[in-house]
């Protein structure tokens, strides 16, 4: 393995669980510790944990933290105001309406918030705030929790895993995206995912985290790496950046346009301009879901054909899907083609016939789109 990747508190735990380890943006992760198809069914029908320690939390304080935020950011923090612990999913733009990032921001106090940010951006991402600050001088500080991991423990059992451990039995009834701080602010507990199943995201101190991962691991809940957590995002219609979106793509021609909130006619931010430039034209492409036979597995980069032949769009993301048993995509596609119209992914020398359909393909423990 590549001795320029990075390694979570995690690393030596993964490698004595028999974990396949794998390189990702910058970062030595589980793969899989023996079979991805076991761990992704585990958590959709019981639970399982992942180490997510590679996601960067980054606290963002000072008189002009909520300022810095509201242009930064394209949904609105305001909506945050008065709601301690409260956590908003947001895109964050150029000025051109480009995707710098995804994210979830958390409201800790009048002026401190916690930002999770994606690995691969987190540097860039610290760079163009502290950026933004500077031009405004904006009274800000900015301390990036790199003492810190990240354990999300997901599933149907999930939460009624994790509240004995943590002592706190109001954990299943705390609602979606509401963060607590815990033991004097050493365990922050997030109501966040990334599989389209109920869960938590736990923040806090290696010591702490491995000691949850161990009393879940002696319970019998199983350990899942990335290749799990890529099938259940994928299945439950979530985004990767980079690979479904990234700075060439707006939120509105990534499925995204809800995270962006013009509202306010006050605020501006990052991206508004270009954002309203678009709504008021026609978008030329979008990025939708496919759904093919069980035989078919489309993957990153295969191309996508209307029904003459004519090359309408590229796969993003795209994979066999354990649990509605058929290959699954997401693929951005030239309009006017969308949900309802039939499609082909060109799969080596074949072609296979495709749904176009609205992600996600799966919710709430059931298929949207079964054989």
């Amino acid at each position: 393995m590549n001795e320029l990747l990075r390694t979570t508190p995690f690393h030596d735990w993964h490698l004595a669980h028999g974990a396949r380890m794998a390189a990702f943006a910058g970062w030595e992760m589980p793969l899989h510790y023996g079979s991805q198809l076991q761990e992704h069914h585990a958590v959709r029908q019981a639970a399982g944990f992942f180490d997510v320690s590679h996601m960067r939390p980054l606290d963002v304080w000072g008189p002009d933290a909520r300022a810095l935020l509201r242009y930064a950011l394209a949904n609105d923090i305001a909506r945050l105001d008065d709601r301690p612990g409260k956590g908003l999913y947001s895109t964050m733009l150029r000025n051109d309406g480009g995707i710098l990032d995804d994210l979830i921001v958390f409201h800790l106090s009048s002026e401190c918030y916690r930002l999770v940010l994606n690995a691969a951006t987190a540097v860039q991402d610290l760079e163009y705030l502290q950026s933004l600050a500077h031009l405004q001088l904006w009274q800000v500080r900015f301390l990036p929790r790199d003492d810190w991991g990240i354990l999300a423990v997901q599933g149907p059992r999930a939460l009624s895993l994790v509240s004995p451990l943590l002592g706190v039995p109001a954990l299943q009834n705390c609602p979606r995206f509401q963060g607590l701080e815990l033991e004097f602010s050493s365990l922050f507990v997030a109501r966040t995912g990334y599989t389209g199943e109920d869960g938590v995201e736990i923040l806090g101190t290696p010591e702490r985290l491995l000691a949850i991962a161990d009393a879940l691991h002696a319970q019998g809940v199983a350990p899942a790496g990335l290749a799990a957590r890529d099938s259940l995002r994928l299945e439950a219609g979530l985004l990767l950046y980079g690979q479904d979106m990234g700075p060439a793509d707006s939120p509105d021609r990534s499925h995204l346009a809800w995270t962006v909130d013009l509202r306010d006619p006050k605020r501006d931010f990052s991206g508004r301009a270009a954002i309203a430039k678009e709504r008021h034209g026609i978008l030329h492409q979008q990025l939708w879901g496919l759904v093919l036979s069980r035989h078919a597995i489309p993957r990153t980069g295969y191309e996508v054909l209307a029904e003459d032949g004519q090359i309408i769009g590229t796969v993003t993301s795209g994979l066999f899907s354990p649990s509605l048993g058929r290959g699954i995509a997401l693929a951005r596609l030239a309009a006017p083609y969308g949900p309802g119209m039939s499609a082909q992914v060109r799969i080596r020398h074949q072609v296979f016939p495709a749904s176009i359909v609205e992600p996600p393909f799966w919710r709430q423990g059931k298929a949207i789109y079964p054989l």
